[in-house]
């Protein structure tokens, strides 16, 4: 494939509806001590999607170094590339870009791992092994050296919020429980605002509690102090939360980037929940995503199904009641670079002994 890669300052990044491919992101990561990379990618057109012609296709690439030791580091993709080629040409576009990255990066980068954006190639109730899935996915490659990570890093399954048409076309999209939970808070007196840097703490100790609540791993203060860090025309998060009288007791993050505005992090209250401020908190995320002009908005985080054995299932009834489209993307790939200290990774992943990225 005929591909190739030029380093550039991350804020040449292009505008994207991927947030965590965003100039923006790359000041974040920085503030939290990580350090980026931005690249070009250019490509003739016929090389990703098999059509004729002489044309070529400009695109770039975030990339995250992530410590493994003193010695030893990963190159992290977050949600990218954003490039999406034919099925046939992933496995060969991937292979080739990691090999043109390669001179690029850190000597002691061990590999290049993916945390793909794209649509996943298998369907949600197919039940394939992860030997098949290697398979297909190194189709086409020279080297057969992609592999499926041991774990996602972001969010693999989401929502979509189509947000074209009027508010009450929107609304109509939904189902009726949530319609009426919804104008429920209105009635008791929800009200949500736009709050600054001043309600951080208030939105920390509401995290705590969902995460102790839910047994979610927490993130530390400083971890949402550094969204505060950058400067992006192209991007932006806000913090908005949700009063009952005088007392907050839903808030989230929500982001903007390109068209698309996305659900970042969240935080409840579990004291006085039959308020539905939750329900008035993602309906005014909604409303000030379409006056950013956004055109769609991602929940950000669900089951593969709405199975309830799993142990997200509350979550994702909740949002699909706001009539979102699942989507469902490939997760992370590694392309490892030195393959006997990778797999020694790979090992310590698997029993839980390994880093973890944020």
């Amino acid at each position: 494939m005929n591909l190739t890669v030029q380093e550039k300052d991350p804020a040449g990044l292009y505008d994207t509806p991927l947030l965590h491919q965003s100039y923006f992101w790359s000041q974040v990561k920085e503030s939290q001590g990580y350090h980026t990379k931005a690249f070009d990618i250019k490509t003739p057109l016929s090389e990703l999607y098999g059509k004729p012609g002489s044309s070529y296709v400009l695109d770039d690439i975030l990339v995250q170094l992530i410590p493994v030791n003193r010695h030893q580091s990963i190159g992290y993709v977050p949600y990218g590339p954003v490039l999406n080629p034919d099925e046939e040409k992933m496995g060969p576009f991937l292979e080739e870009l990691s090999m043109n990255l390669r001179e690029k990066l850190p000597s002691h980068c061990l590999l290049l791992r993916y945390d793909l954006p794209w649509q996943s190639i298998w369907e949600e109730d197919d039940d394939v092994s992860l030997s098949l899935q290697n398979l297909r996915l190194n189709w086409g490659t020279n080297n057969k050296q992609l592999r499926k990570a041991v774990s996602n890093q972001l969010p693999s399954d989401t929502m979509f919020v189509n947000l074209l048409g009027s508010e009450e076309q929107i609304l109509s999209r939904m189902h009726h429980k949530t319609r009426y939970n919804i104008r429920l808070a209105q009635r008791k007196g929800v009200e949500v605002r736009q709050v600054g840097r001043d309600h951080l703490d208030i939105f920390y100790s509401l995290y705590e509690e969902t995460c102790e609540r839910n047994r979610i791993t927490l993130h530390d203060r400083s971890y949402f102090d550094a969204l505060y860090s950058a400067e992006d025309e192209g991007a932006e998060i806000v913090l908005l939360m949700a009063f009952f009288d005088g007392q907050p007791l839903s808030a989230m993050f929500l982001s903007r980037s390109a068209r698309r505005a996305t659900y970042l992090y969240g935080a409840s209250s579990s004291k006085m929940r039959n308020s539905m401020s939750t329900y008035a908190l993602q309906w005014h995320a909604i409303q000030l995503a379409k006056r950013w002009g956004c055109i769609e908005y991602d929940l950000f985080g669900v089951s593969p199904t709405g199975g309830m054995d799993h142990p997200m299932s509350g979550l994702y009834t909740f949002k699909k009641g706001f009539g979102g489209t699942t989507f469902h993307r490939m997760g992370c790939w590694d392309f490892a670079y030195d393959e006997e200290q990778a797999s020694q990774l790979f090992a310590y992943e698997m029993v839980g002994e390994g880093y973890h990225l944020r």
